[in-house]
């Protein structure tokens, strides 16, 4: 992540930046534990490469991935090139899954990207994103969705984009979608720091944020370490963390991490500290996401920025092992 994350996204010392008002929006209420039990990724489990070292649109570090499931499509997200940081100027990549670009999409006053959603509908896919940067600190003030269309430029008031702010007095915010299940975690910042609402993908599509299925602070993670992505998938969330190091030869230097949060027992419940990719260049922990229709093809993608400045790519690896 080429922007510090610390202080502006870790559990505590969120920033709350002023936002417009939104479509129908939940109060913060206390964490229920309304989801149905479901199976978790185990985070000690064997990695699995998916592809290393491949450029996407544009040379800059990839922040966040997201998978239509249904259409076999992988998306990223990333700061464009030639642009301030702060100004929320966004590219998309299209991939196939042998990691080759396929497509690109330019989004101009969106966010920092670092998650995003997609979601299938028929042969048409979906993004979910942060959008209405606020450029004090290059982040979303609210959440947004559009289809995807190659070639084109989106501005956050584009006719195509449809957007919202889920939590009145959130900032801060970004999507994850759990096509799976159906559902949407927002993520965002309150005065006492980050929180996820989950809510019926549905009811969200059609502008409806008044039941909120779930809600929690997050946890505590690595004290100084940089956050650098979130997923959803069924009753768990997933987290993931680390910084920029050439190469993590022993555990002792390594800080990419993996963690499981329990939603409805209210606590973490696994973690680990992965050396994959460990002989990539640069190696930073970018972007988590979740693949699969069923537990048997379910899968947990956590991503890493590799290579040198004006020749930044992306890489993949996953978990698979539900428990």
């Amino acid at each position: 992540m080429t922007l510090s994350r610390r202080g502006l996204l870790a559990g505590t010392g969120a920033i709350l930046a002023a936002g417009a008002v939104g479509a129908p929006a939940s109060a913060h209420p206390a964490r229920t534990t309304a989801l149905p039990a479901t199976k978790r990724f185990t985070m000690s489990a064997t990695t699995n490469e998916f592809f290393r070292h491949k450029p996407l649109w544009g040379p800059t570090v990839m922040q966040s991935m997201a998978f239509d499931t249904p259409n076999n499509r992988i998306f990223t997200a990333q700061l464009r090139s030639g642009t301030e940081a702060n100004s929320g100027t966004l590219t998309l990549s299209r991939l196939d899954f042998s990691g080759t670009v396929l497509g690109h999409m330019y989004l101009t006053g969106f966010g920092h990207g670092v998650s995003i959603g997609a979601q299938g509908v028929g042969s048409t896919s979906y993004l979910w994103t942060e959008t209405d940067v606020d450029t004090a600190n290059g982040r979303g003030r609210q959440i947004c969705r559009f289809p995807w269309q190659n070639g084109a430029t989106l501005t956050k008031d584009s006719a195509s984009l449809t957007k919202w702010k889920p939590v009145a007095n959130g900032s801060v915010f970004t999507p994850a979608v759990d096509q799976r299940y159906g559902r949407l975690g927002v993520r965002h910042s309150l005065s006492d720091g980050m929180h996820i609402n989950v809510y019926s993908l549905a009811a969200a599509q059609a502008g409806d944020y008044s039941n909120v299925l779930a809600s929690f602070k997050q946890p505590a993670l690595t004290p100084g370490i940089d956050f650098q992505g979130w997923a959803l998938y069924g009753s768990y969330c997933y987290f993931w963390e680390g910084e920029a190091y050439p190469g993590e030869p022993d555990e002792t230097k390594a800080n990419s991490k993996l963690w499981c949060y329990d939603i409805n027992q209210g606590k973490i419940v696994d973690s680990f500290l992965t050396l994959a990719g460990k002989s990539l260049t640069y190696r930073e922990a970018e972007g988590m996401a979740v693949y699969g229709a069923t537990d048997a093809t379910a899968r947990l993608y956590f991503g890493f920025a590799s290579g040198v400045t004006g020749d930044r790519r992306a890489n993949f690896f996953y978990r698979n092992d539900l428990v």
